[in-house]
């Protein structure tokens, strides 16, 4: 891959200005290759985040790290180095995430992250406490689903999920809660999300006749697993993780995903959400600019990127206080006010972040969603 060539393809969304902003903020999005379908809404989003905060005006970089961990960390590198960013947006993948922690900690740059895994901040240490996470820990989310099977009566489950750390640590978060449920993994299996064919997957796992089958992808590899089961004729529960929660699976999936239950957003169930949910008027605001820009309804993952606007939309103006943009000292100023995020409503549900928790939900923070006529429904 010609690296510098794609670095070099950047996109620059600005203040009106043409002269250096105040604050500069890099974004690394999967806007082409396998992540695109995550990437695109993502990058798409930029254009919605605030353009001046305080007094101060914002500049945002855009970069394309083509669904390649290397090219994220290429990018961040080029942020950091070329642009002396104050704090990056993205990446767009839990193994891209992964990739630039490393990178992010040792420039002390705070990373908003767009990503499923809940990995990339748990456990905490010195390298993850410069990065935020603007989606729900697995933890969050498994709880709910795992709550769900109790209520059927569900004892035996099936898992599957991608060879990544999305995958993975879905796995752990799983066995932990179903073990304390009394519910059995009779199966367990991986895949690449590239995979063309799971066949051998799906007859190990309903060689085991589980009731229920859990499948832990992301984006549109969130759909082959279950297509898979089911043409091979099995029709127990399947359930899905929020990386599924986009109107492609719908369309990818089609009949071989109706009655799948999954935990997500409100953002997928806005017009069921009851109007007294502190993220229904957000979620409503961010969809309905979204929509008017671009002629199109948008996919939750672009909603993380759009929560990162609000998060430092908050957290810049108290490091302002204390030092100036493009400092060291900022950026860790900027850290530490993301940290102390305290009920902030974004389009996904409330932020409270603290020392240890760099996500910051809590139960407002996903709905029981059920596929029905190939329309998400709020599961009741």
């Amino acid at each position: 891959m010609n690296f510098k060539k794609l670095l070099m393809a950047s996109c620059v969304i600005a203040a009106a200005s043409t002269t250096q902003a105040d604050i500069t903020i890099g974004v690394v999005t999967s806007s082409s290759g396998p992540v695109a379908m995550v990437g695109i809404p993502q990058k798409n989003s930029i254009a919605l985040l605030p353009k001046k905060i305080g007094n101060e005006n914002v500049r945002y970089i855009s970069l394309d790290d083509a669904s390649d961990p290397t090219a994220s960390v290429k990018a961040v590198e080029k942020l950091i180095k070329e642009n002396k960013v104050d704090a990056i947006i993205g990446p767009s993948g839990s193994p891209n995430a992964t990739a630039v922690i490393g990178t992010i900690a040792k420039a002390q740059v705070p990373l908003l992250a767009p990503v499923g895994t809940s990995s990339i901040v748990q456990p905490m240490n010195e390298q993850k406490k410069w990065v935020f996470k603007t989606t729900q820990n697995d933890e969050i989310i498994a709880e709910a689903l795992v709550q769900d099977m109790v209520k059927r009566k569900i004892k035996t489950l099936g898992f599957i999920g991608t060879a990544d750390p999305y995958g993975e640590n879905w796995g752990k978060v799983l066995a932990n809660l179903a073990a304390k449920h009394g519910i059995k993994i009779v199966a367990k299996e991986s895949f690449q999300r590239q995979d063309t064919s799971l066949t051998g997957q799906a007859l190990k796992l309903i060689s085991q006749k589980p009731q229920a089958i859990l499948v832990a992808a992301p984006g549109s590899s969130a759909v082959p697993p279950q297509a898979a089961l089911y043409d091979r004729g099995y029709r127990g529960q399947v359930y899905q993780t929020h990386g599924a929660a986009l109107d492609q699976y719908l369309k990818l999936g089609g009949k071989k995903v109706e009655n799948t239950i999954l935990a997500a957003s409100l953002m997928l169930v806005i017009n069921e959400v009851p109007n007294t949910h502190p993220s229904k008027k957000v979620a409503l605001k961010y969809i309905n600019d979204y929509k008017a820009k671009y002629k199109q309804v948008p996919a939750t993952f672009g909603a993380n990127v759009y929560d990162a606007g609000l998060l430092l939309e908050k957290a810049i103006p108290v490091a302002l206080k204390k030092a100036k943009p493009g400092t060291v000292q900022f950026r860790k100023e900027l850290r530490q006010a993301l940290e102390n995020t305290k009920e902030v409503a974004g389009t996904q549900g409330v932020y409270n972040m603290n020392a240890k928790d760099h996500s910051g939900f809590d139960k407002r923070g996903r709905e029981l969603i059920i596929v029905k006529n190939g329309q998400w429904k709020l599961l009741k």
